[in-house]
């Protein structure tokens, strides 16, 4: 099984993606593609959020046309998103994508696949071979007796194996199903065949808590097994709450992070302070802070340098009163109204 440090490493644009490189967060427009400031002002706020590559979706000719500013004002790289049509594919390697996704369940021809190969192959273009288990060819199905993880493996290796034949060497797979299971068989499968990037994701994961959660554990079900090259956490929501679970994914199985990591209690009957307040008043303050810190909010003294020892900075509630403290040490003791501002200081001290 190629494993994500094993692949061919693949340029999106200026992004590599594979062998060895950082997973990738990305994600995907939601604005109408044909409306270009909207859809620039859309990918702005994903740069903004720490999104690396984005997707917009070109479902006909005027979405087409408008790619191409987009792809040349876009803060990250730009990857056309393709269904049926093949000539809007070419359009977007003519518009200058730095990838194109495939989908081989309704682009099912040979010789559309290798038409698109070579004009790829001669542009330096990337290819996404995109699967969804909802949308596998009619014969794929028959073959593998439904829409299993089988069916999905399948189906991506020959659209690959087409690319190949038609001179394409930059190559990331994807398949993708509503299961967070099938998903990762599917993935395990497609790595012991291929050689390239695995984009990842759990798709149509849903609204809220429910969608955060299937993405979640279908994440982490993947990358810990050492698959994933690039994810997408595909929510019913903004496109930029989809990067922040991304990373807050990565972080948690200590993958990759970005920004301060906030740690903090439950909080139970020992608390003397309002934990959760507390919480978000300091989540708040650390709001776009690029720092590589662990910081905590504790309820209690148990829970405080003793059991968030490991955090760099971090307070801990008491009645009316609390403690800040760094790797354990508690440094001063002050008023909860100023245990916010008390605790920035100390993080601040810590690069001084």
């Amino acid at each position: 099984m190629f494993t994500r440090d094993e692949t061919k490493k693949v340029m999106v644009g200026g992004v590599a993606v594979g062998g060895g490189e950082p997973v990738r967060v990305e994600s995907m427009t939601k604005t109408d593609t044909r409306d270009v400031a909207a859809t620039l002002a859309q990918l702005e706020r994903l740069a903004e959020a720490g999104c690396e590559m984005a997707r917009a979706a070109v479902p006909d000719v005027d979405a087409a046309a408008a790619f191409g500013e987009l792809a040349r004002r876009s803060p990250v790289p730009l990857m056309a998103d393709i269904h049926f049509d093949r000539r809007l594919a070419l359009a977007c390697l003519d518009a200058g994508a730095a990838a194109v996704r495939l989908n081989p369940g309704n682009i099912t021809r040979r010789e559309e696949w290798l038409e698109l190969g070579r004009e790829m192959a001669a542009r330096g273009a990337a290819a996404r071979v995109g699967v969804n288990a909802g949308s596998l060819a009619r014969d794929v199905v028959a073959r593998h007796g439904g829409r299993t993880a089988a069916a999905m493996a399948a189906s991506a290796v020959e659209g690959v194996r087409r690319l190949e034949d038609a001179g394409v060497e930059d190559v990331i797979v994807s398949a993708k199903a509503t299961s967070p299971a099938v998903t990762l068989q599917a993935n395990r499968l497609i790595a012991e065949e291929l050689p390239y990037p695995l984009h990842v994701g759990v798709t149509e994961a849903g609204l809220g808590d429910a969608g955060v959660v299937r993405s979640a554990a279908g994440l982490a079900l993947i990358l810990a097994v050492g698959l994933g090259n690039t994810l997408r956490v595909s929510l019913t929501d903004a496109p930029e709450r989809e990067v922040a679970v991304g990373y807050e994914v990565l972080r948690a199985l200590e993958l990759r992070r970005r920004g301060p990591t906030l740690i903090s209690c439950p909080g139970c009957g020992r608390a003397q302070v309002d934990v959760a307040a507390l919480a978000r008043r300091v989540a708040q303050s650390l709001n776009g802070d690029v720092r590589d810190v662990v910081v905590a909010v504790m309820g209690c003294a148990v829970n405080g340098p003793g059991e968030a020892s490991e955090a760099d900075v971090g307070v801990a509630g008491g009645k009316g009163r609390g403690v800040v403290y760094r790797k354990g040490e508690i440094m001063r003791a002050v008023d909860e109204g100023e245990l916010v501002a008390a605790l920035l200081e100390e993080l601040d001290r810590l690069g001084s």
